[in-house]
């Protein structure tokens, strides 16, 4: 019997012609919990899916073990060894055989432990005779990835649950794309355009600019939930809040120097968790940066916007980036890409297409060099759609805003504010 732990900093890719999972099949799926889970594969097909279930985001606090084993290798090791929180067992025994084969394995597991039977014949009376005796899920293979987490979701989740507001980052391929800024207007028109609560996190310790942007000086924030973990609950965090307009709430950056913020690899996961549970949206400005810290927050949250300017620097960047995240986030759709400061007088630039074409996405958005605009909103302590709601610029980011959300809709942008999005905004 051969056994997988395994690791999910360095989890292998699968083959291309493995199955093809579609990332709105996961989009609603809440992270699992941390729980021990271990499945017993007899064929290669169900080995490879659930090494690729290792990998995906919401499995990070999970503790998976593969093997390629039977159900009665299961008992056998189970003999000497606790049982973990959920066995996976797959099967290819007839109905009438498969109560006899899980005999063994219920002599040695936990009362507590939950099962989950993957066999090969869709047959009711033998499903309505594994749940009443205690099995919590049979399914019919192949099952797919999207169907095995669901179905772990259905037992460890409880659907009665507050659900997790979504998180979207905003980091930009290189600095001074001005990627701060179309987090904080998108995060300005989200809460003003769909009248929800939005927490707008800037995670630039150091340098941070969320506070002058709305004019705000707040003496607390984001350090103080960084640093005092053990004390982050909902009611400290709404302490920690600044008001900047009736549904838009500031975690503030200290933009300060009197300290070296070297930070561990799952630093911003608590804060995270809480901002989840606080608002129906939090839109996280992540600092142009490639650490530990950044890599495990962009692979947990639910959407990822990269700004870049046209540019050699950039384009690179913003390729390596991709990639990477590709790896991070297996079985999520690519990140958004929003074209910035296009058209600077003077300056060099690649074409929006041949910027696009070795990236293999199409830029959501396409926001033209306006240094007056942005200067007097930035030095006014005012978001664009306060200067002029119908300006082209303001329209743009009302489109982000929809797109980010899983709000978008058709429509076609005043001017040339926005990239080929026919393809990539879902009809609603």
């Amino acid at each position: 019997m051969s056994t997988v732990d395994y690791d999910f900093d360095n989890g292998r890719m699968q083959d291309a012609a493995d199955e093809t999972v579609r990332a709105a099949d996961l989009e609603a799926l809440r992270p699992l919990p941390r729980i021990s889970v271990h499945a017993f594969c007899e064929s290669e097909a169900m080995l490879r899916m659930m090494e690729r279930c290792g990998q995906d985001r919401r499995m990070a606090k999970v503790s998976l073990k593969v093997s390629s084993a039977s159900i009665a290798a299961a008992a056998s090791m189970f003999a000497s060894a606790p049982t973990p929180n959920l066995l996976i067992l797959e099967t290819s025994a007839q109905p009438g055989d498969i109560m006899d084969e899980l005999a063994p394995l219920a002599e040695v597991c936990d009362p507590s432990t939950k099962v989950i039977i993957v066999g090969r014949y869709n047959d009711i009376p033998l499903y309505r005779e594994l749940i009443r005796n205690g099995i919590s899920e049979y399914m019919v293979g192949p099952v797919g990835m999207a169907e095995v987490l669901n179905a772990m979701a259905a037992i460890f989740i409880d659907p009665d649950a507050e659900p997790l507001g979504r998180s979207i980052a905003f980091i930009g391929a290189k600095g001074g794309v001005g990627s701060s800024t179309i987090a904080h207007n998108c995060a300005f028109d989200i809460s003003s355009l769909f009248q929800t609560e939005v927490i707008l996190a800037d995670l630039d310790l150091p340098y941070g600019t969320a506070n002058i942007d709305f004019d705000q000086d707040p003496p607390q924030g984001l350090s103080e939930a960084i640093f005092a973990p053990e004390r982050l609950d909902e009611v400290f965090l709404d302490r920690l809040l600044a008001k900047c307009s009736e549904h838009l709430s500031l975690l503030a950056a200290p933009s300060m120097l009197d300290r070296a913020y070297d930070l561990e690899r799952g630093a911003f996961q608590p804060v995270l968790e809480v901002l989840q549970r606080s608002a129906p949206v939090t839109v996280l400005d992540v600092p142009h940066a490639w650490s530990e810290w950044t890599r495990t927050l962009l692979s947990e949250v639910d959407e990822l916007v990269i700004t870049a300017v046209p540019d050699l620097a950039n384009l690179r960047n913003t390729k390596n980036m991709i990639d990477a995240l590709k790896k991070l986030r297996p079985n999520d759709k690519p990140p958004h890409l929003i074209l910035n400061q296009v058209g600077m007088p003077k300056r060099p630039e690649i074409a929006p297409a041949d910027f696009c074409e070795p990236l293999g996405i199409e830029p959501v958005a396409i926001i033209p060099f306006d240094a007056q605009l942005f200067g007097t909103a930035a030095n006014s302590g005012r978001m664009i759609a306060e200067m002029d709601r119908k300006s082209p610029t303001a329209e743009t980011f009302s489109q982000i805003a929809h797109l980010v959300t899983g709000r978008a809709t058709v429509k076609k942008p005043k001017k040339a504010g926005l990239g080929k999005m026919l393809g990539l905004l879902g009809r609603k």
